[in-house]
């Protein structure tokens, strides 16, 4: 029993933060940039109700498909009129383009945080117990295995179609293909740091197994599964917008960059702004995104560093 504070030396030099790590990730420009883009992207959703002029659902047939900077007045019964500016033009049924890009920032990142946080839970379960219960793992990635064989978009589409449209079916929809990625990344650590002295040690010292998991191993999954995450992240975001695009995803009431291009495609050569805005808005937050993951990826991954 004497041994036992020997062998979770290792343990704790893993879990303890690196002070020179953290102070890499604070100098890397990609984290910097796109974590500066992505928390203005965030205050923008969060903050959409006071930053949008108009209600995003409103609609007025006089001003449908009018161009950026468009300004109307309201003359209410007491006399006092309000002047509302259409800072990005309006759709084909009058509805505000800036105000409804704005609150498609809320949608279109909660998708992308929740379909992050979910596949890597599940995936992160799924991936331990392959990689460490031999006689599960067969069937486990065989599964999984037969799940990567179908387009991600493809396999999303399938599931949305089982379901009612909305929020909830889609995010289930993006779950599904990504859960298979994060699995193949956590069992590969496990199979690995299972073969290391200090945990066959704990092994021996005879640790029992939900200890040896989460004090040994998964420590060793924190940094991989932190960059996957903003890359499923990413994806989400991209594949949210794709299916309200084609109609099956989040109902077109529902404001959403995916929607608001959908809604403007007929007319797009004509009024190229009803997919121009939501456009810019999906591609930037996307590459933000990308941008974290590759500095994190770029900091925390020892062999990157080294190059």
């Amino acid at each position: 029993m004497s041994a036992e504070p020997a062998l979770l030396a290792p343990v704790s030099a893993l879990a303890a933060p690196d002070r020179g790590r953290l102070a890499k990730l604070a100098r890397n420009p990609s984290i910097l940039v796109g974590g500066t883009v992505l928390l203005a992207m965030l205050l923008i959703g969060i903050f959409a109700p006071f930053l949008g002029t108009i209600d995003p659902a409103a609609i007025n047939p006089s001003t449908r498909n009018k161009v950026p900077g468009f300004e109307r007045t309201i003359r209410a019964d007491d006399g006092t009129s309000t002047t509302f500016k259409h800072r990005m033009g309006t759709d084909s049924l009058g509805r505000d383009v800036y105000s409804r890009t704005l609150y498609g920032a809320r949608v279109s990142l909660l998708i992308g945080v929740s379909v992050a946080a979910v596949s890597i839970a599940v995936g992160l379960l799924l991936g331990m117990i392959a990689g460490y219960v031999r006689p599960l793992d067969g069937i486990i990635m065989r599964f999984m295995d037969g799940l990567m064989a179908i387009p991600a978009i493809l396999l999303a589409i399938a599931v949305v179609s089982l379901f009612r449209a909305g929020l909830g079916a889609v995010i289930v929809a993006i779950i599904v293909p990504e859960i298979p990625r994060v699995v193949r990344v956590v069992r590969s650590i496990v199979l690995s740091v299972r073969e290391e002295p200090y945990v066959e040690a704990a092994i021996m010292a005879g640790t029992r197994v939900p200890t040896l998991m989460v004090r040994h191993i998964l420590p060793n999954t924190v940094a991989p599964l932190i960059v996957q995450g903003t890359f499923i992240c990413a994806s989400a975001i991209l594949v949210e917008a794709i299916l309200s695009f084609l109609g099956i995803g989040i109902p077109p009431e529902v404001p959403t960059w995916g929607n608001i291009m959908a809604e403007g495609r007929n007319l797009f050569r004509i009024y190229p702004h009803n997919i121009l805005y939501p456009g810019i808005f999906l591609c930037v937050a996307v590459l933000a995104v990308n941008m974290l993951g590759d500095g994190l990826r770029d900091t925390l991954d020892p062999k990157m560093g080294a190059r």
